[in-house]
């Protein structure tokens, strides 16, 4: 049967501050869903509130602009996906085997406190299904309870965009938290690379995250393991 990933994106175009804009770093989705299209999946996106999805405007200039987010900007039926992206309520979890939050700041705002997110991936969760993200994808999981009222990240190791990687990128006095405090906070054992900005994928069971927008293929591919892996164990 063809495997089905949801992967989620974000509503929100600009900072606390409205001067400065943001919104979905487009590789992260793009390379990701490269990834998943290779393998014949079938993909959807969601969004917190549904509808249009902004761009992050430093994700479209070089070295970030890379050749899957500009052929994405070049095929009017892709951009059509970023306009009208489903919302939560429409959104059956027990058809998909994989979700996947993508990052931007934007996904500060508007990915942690959605309840129909949550509903989502608690379910894929528990039915045993892999629930993924990359850079600040995570923060999508922070406030996601588990049907015994658990945090999902609670003792487990994930990764995501580092505090370091704030500072450097010189956006920490705009964010209106830190990540990865916040992850701690909630029991995750978090990881991060050597260095900044270097592809870094953790993989705990189901739950597959990757550091920052470098780490989107190799989070994608561990996530296609991740998924083949399940199926082979249901076919045994």
């Amino acid at each position: 049967m063809t495997k089905r990933v949801l992967n989620v994106v974000t509503n929100v175009g600009h900072y606390d501050d409205p001067s400065h804009a943001t919104g979905l770093w487009l590789s992260e989705l793009t390379h990701a869903w490269h990834v998943f299209e290779e393998h014949g999946y079938e993909q959807t996106l969601v969004s917190p509130a549904g509808g249009a999805v902004p761009l992050e405007p430093r994700a479209l200039k070089f070295p970030n602009y890379d050749k899957t987010a500009k052929a994405w900007r070049a095929d009017p039926g892709k951009m059509a996906l970023l306009e009208n992206t489903a919302s939560p309520d429409r959104i059956d979890a027990s058809e998909y085997d994989a979700i996947y939050f993508t990052g931007g700041h934007a996904v500060m705002y508007d990915f942690p406190d959605s309840e129909g997110l949550q509903r989502i991936t608690r379910e894929i969760y528990e039915r045993g299904g892999v629930v993924s993200s990359v850079c600040h994808g995570y923060c999508g999981l922070l406030n996601t309870r588990l049907s015994d009222d658990s945090c999902l990240i609670a003792g487990r190791r994930i990764t995501g965009f580092a505090w370091t990687e704030e500072v450097l990128a010189r956006v920490d006095k705009l964010v209106p938290y830190n990540a990865e405090e916040k992850a701690k906070e909630r029991g995750a054992l978090y990881e991060k690379a050597t260095l900044p900005f270097v592809s870094y994928v953790v993989t705990d069971g189901n739950l597959v995250t990757g550091q920052n927008p470098g780490s989107a293929k190799a989070t994608a591919e561990k996530v296609v393991d991740a998924v083949e892996g399940n199926a082979s164990k249901e076919r045994g």
